[in-house]
């Protein structure tokens, strides 16, 4: 029996670290990422997906497969249904760990921009909960580095909670450098880069 309070429903590892080339072209594609994204809320399988995703079978079946062939995915149960056998997919890991290098590139800012057209479309007077906000902090780039690690650990804690409600809730936190002018310190006088 399938436990579905458990994000996700099946057994996976903790982290993967991308290593191979087509790992990398297998995941950093725009519908391969939606797969894997809904992957951590349940199994599922080719028509779950297709639906969800508002995609043809045989287009979530192609990206199914590259995910599978690369060690992304991989079958995780089956169930009898009628004279078929359906096969449901999960990842094979809980979060993937990859370097920015080739298709990685420039991930951090598709993800913020995919973030702020979600939250764009939310009406101004949803009744639900929502924050928006930013701060600023001229901090050296190891703690900015720490702060990127604590903030990955709370992406992971939200991702693992019970499945429950009728509403998907978004949790996006970024970390970045700015060109944001710095006052000058107080004992020097002088302004920093």
């Amino acid at each position: 029996m399938v436990d579905h309070t458990v994000v996700p429903d099946y057994e996976l590892a903790e982290t993967l670290e991308l290593t191979e080339p087509a790992q990398y072209r297998a995941l950093f594609e725009a519908t391969r990422q939606e797969i894997v994204s809904v992957l951590l809320e349940r199994a599922a399988t080719t028509s779950e997906l297709a639906e969800v995703l508002h995609k043809p079978k045989g287009t979530v079946g192609h990206h199914l497969k590259v995910l599978a062939d690369a060690g992304l995915v991989r079958v995780v149960r089956t169930k009898r249904v009628r004279a078929l056998e359906a096969k449901y997919y999960g990842r094979t890991a809980r979060a993937f760990l990859f370097h920015t290098v080739g298709e990685a590139v420039g991930v951090p800012q598709r993800v913020l921009s995919t973030a702020a057209a979600e939250v764009a479309a939310v009406p101004a007077d949803t009744p639900l909960p929502m924050i928006g906000n930013i701060r600023y902090a001229r901090v050296p780039a190891d703690r900015a580095q720490e702060w990127a690690r604590r903030l990955e650990r709370l992406l992971v804690e939200f991702a693992r909670e019970p499945r429950a409600g009728d509403t998907t809730y978004g949790l996006v936190v970024g970390i970045y450098p700015t060109d944001r002018p710095a006052l000058p310190d107080v004992a020097t006088g002088e302004e920093r880069p």
